[in-house]
C-alpha cells in the first residue's frame, strides 16, 4: 500500500474507532411517511420532505409533461444555451412567490450559497457567519477570500459589536433562517435592522423554512413580514417543495450581478427542465392547497405537546425539525438502532455535522405522518427523553 493510501486507511480506521464513519442507506421506495429499507417498512422521521410532495402525483405529472416537451437535460450552461423557457418562467414564479423583484435558478442550495458569497465578497469584504450555519455558508465564506467573523449562535449583541468594529468596504451577514440541525429560527427582523444600520447584505438561507413557515407557507420572510433590499434570499427546491435545485431572490441589480459573477451559476449546466417544472407545480400546490401545511402544523403541535407531557429537557422547536441531543456518538447510534428495531427511521447526527458532545437524533416531521405516528415515536423515545 502506498503512503497516500495508508493515510486514508488510517483515517478511516480512526473514524471507525470514534463511531463517526457514515454509511448510506439504500431505500426501495419513494420518500414518504413510510419507506422500505432492508425488506422492512419503517415510519420515516429522517426526510426533509416536509410537505410530503416528493412523491406527489401532481408533481410527477408536471415532470412527465416537461420531459415530453423539453427532454431530460438542459444541455448547456444558462449563459450559453441552457436557459429554457421553463427556467425563465420558474424564476418569475419564484420571485412572485417570495415577494421579491427577481429570482435566479441554481443547481442546488450548496452551489447557490457558494455563488452568492463569492460574487458579493472579495478580499476587501467581511463576512459575519452564525456559529451554527450550514456547511455551504461556511464554505462560501471561505471561498470568497473575505475576512470571516463567526459570531455566537443568534447573538445579536455580539454581531452588532463585530459589525460596528468592521472597516470593510463590503459587509455580509450570512445565516440559516431555520437551522438544519437544531430547528430554531434566526431573529430575521433584528438581523435586517442591523444590516440596514451597518450597510451590510443579509444572506438568508431558507432551505428549511420555505413551505413550512409563514401564514401560507412562503417561508421565513412571510413568517416575520420581513422586507429589505439588503436581503439575499436563498431557498431550496429539494425539501418541502419536493424536487431539486434552488433559487436566489432579491433586488434586480443583485440578481443581475449574480448572473454576471456567480461562478457556480456561470460554469454549471442549467437545472434539468423537469426540475424547474416540478418546482413551479410545487409552488402552485403550496399556494392552492393548504392541507399539507395544515397537516404538518398539526403534527408539529402534537410532537410539542407529547414532548412536554413526558418532561423533555431540551428546547422544543416551532419547526418541522426536532433535535434530541444525547451527547456522544455511540449513544446517538444506539438510540437510532433501537428505534429502527421498533419500526422508526430516525437518523443519528454526529460530528462534524454537529459540534463535539452534541450528537443527536434528528426528528423530521412530514405532512403525511398521522397523530398515531407521533404518539408511537414519543413512546419509543421515552427512555431517552425523560428527565
Amino acid at each position: 500500500m502506498s503512503a497516500a493510501a495508508e493515510r486514508l486507511a488510517l483515517g478511516l480506521a480512526d473514524l471507525d474507532r470514534r463511531e463517526l464513519r457514515r454509511t448510506r442507506r439504500v431505500l426501495d421506495s419513494p420518500q414518504g411517511a413510510r419507506v422500505r429499507l432492508d425488506g422492512r417498512t419503517l415510519v420515516n422521521f429522517s426526510s426533509n420532505d416536509y410537505l410530503g410532495l416528493a412523491a406527489d402525483a401532481r408533481l410527477r405529472e408536471a415532470a412527465i409533461r416537461a420531459i415530453d416537451q423539453y427532454g431530460t437535460g438542459a444541455g448547456a450552461s444558462a449563459l450559453v444555451s441552457g436557459h429554457l423557457r421553463v427556467h425563465h418562467e420558474a424564476e418569475e414564479r419564484f420571485a412572485e412567490f417570495a415577494g421579491l423583484p427577481r429570482a435566479l435558478l441554481f443547481g442546488n442550495g450548496y452551489l447557490a450559497n457558494l455563488g452568492i458569497l463569492a460574487a458579493l465578497g472579495d478580499r476587501d469584504a467581511h463576512v459575519f457567519s452564525d456559529a451554527l450555519n450550514h456547511a455551504c455558508l461556511i464554505d462560501g465564506a471561505r471561498l470568497s477570500r473575505a475576512q470571516v467573523t463567526v459570531y455566537p449562535h443568534r447573538d445579536l449583541g455580539a454581531l452588532a459589536e463585530a459589525l460596528a468594529a468592521s472597516k470593510a468596504s463590503v459587509r455580509i451577514v450570512a445565516t440559516d433562517a431555520v437551522f438544519s440541525m437544531d430547528g430554531d429560527v434566526a431573529p430575521v427582523p433584528q438581523l435586517v435592522e442591523l444590516c440596514e444600520r451597518y450597510d451590510a447584505w443579509l444572506v438568508l438561507d431558507d432551505a428549511h423554512g420555505i413551505g413550512v413557515l409563514g401564514a401560507t407557507g412562503r417561508g421565513t420572510l412571510e413568517h416575520f413580514g420581513a422586507r429589505s433590499s439588503r436581503i439575499v434570499y436563498m431557498a431550496t427546491l429539494g425539501k418541502a417543495l419536493g424536487g431539486y435545485g434552488a433559487f436566489v431572490a432579491g433586488d434586480s441589480r443583485l440578481v443581475e450581478w449574480l448572473v454576471q459573477r456567480a461562478r457556480t451559476y456561470i460554469y454549471s449546466t442549467a437545472l434539468p427542465p423537469m426540475a424547474a417544472a416540478v418546482a413551479m407545480r410545487a409552488l402552485e400546490v403550496v399556494s392552492e392547497d393548504p392541507s399539507p401545511l395544515r397537516n404538518l402544523r398539526a403534527r408539529i403541535g402534537e410532537l410539542r405537546a407529547a414532548l412536554e407531557r413526558i418532561g423533555f429537557r431540551g428546547d422544543i422547536t416551532p419547526t418541522a425539525i426536532q433535535p434530541v441531543i444525547l451527547g456522544t456518538a455511540p449513544r446517538a447510534l444506539e438510540a437510532s438502532t433501537r428505534l429502527a428495531a421498533q419500526g422508526f427511521l430516525v437518523p443519528a447526527i454526529r460530528p462534524p455535522t454537529v459540534p463535539d458532545g452534541t450528537s443527536r437524533l434528528r426528528i423530521s416531521l412530514c405532512a403525511a405522518h398521522d397523530a398515531s405516528d407521533i404518539a408511537a415515536l414519543v413512546s419509543a423515545l421515552a427512555g431517552d427523553l425523560a428527565p
